[in-house]
């Protein structure tokens, strides 16, 4: 049984290098038809980590709390590698960006109720990039934000005013649809 076993063993293991020519080859195939068509935001399979959730304080220019903002992101490390290292350090990264989006606002200065997206994914960035250090972490895209105002309804009056006088929700302010989706 193991003089039989020794051949194909034998013939197996020259043959692999032409399997692993192969394999090589299909992935550079594949890369460049990803490069031409890509439109999805973010990086290669691997290296996109989703943070946990994080609640922002909203506040107007007097610094009166007016709601908070709920926003899912993703984080997209330099590489498959760098994105392990990024899961491990994950609660330190957070811990920096809770303490930034605590101590200098999230909303646009003109309109409290709408978040500031390209400044605070900047933001962020940086705080990624002080926790990882710098060229580990390409992007951090803010995915959805869902506003929660810290009042949404009034005490009613004795005398409710007739439903054509009450102001409707009207269009959401912050992208509905994630942003993470292709």
């Amino acid at each position: 049984m193991r003089k039989a076993a020794i051949p194909v063993l034998l013939a197996f293991a020259l043959a692999a290098p032409a399997f692993a020519v192969e394999e090589k080859a299909k992935p550079a195939e594949g890369k460049a038809g990803e490069k031409a068509g890509e439109t999805k935001k973010g990086g290669k399979p691997g290296t996109n980590v989703d943070m946990p959730p994080l609640i922002a304080p909203l506040t107007d220019a007097d610094g009166k709390l007016m709601g908070y903002a709920y926003i899912s992101s993703r984080l997209t490390a330099a590489s498959d590698t760098i994105a392990l290292s990024v899961r491990d350090k994950l609660p330190f990264i957070q811990d920096a960006i809770l303490r930034d989006v605590n101590a200098e606002p999230v909303a646009t200065p003109d309109d409290p109720q709408k978040v500031d997206i390209p400044g605070v994914e900047k933001r962020l960035l940086s705080d990624a990039a002080k926790v990882m250090g710098a060229g580990k972490v390409k992007l951090i895209t803010l995915c959805t934000i869902q506003v929660s105002p810290l009042h949404p309804v009034e005490t009613p009056a004795l005398n409710a005013p007739p439903e054509d006088a009450t102001p409707s929700a009207g269009a959401a302010k912050n992208p509905v649809k994630s942003r993470c989706e292709s």
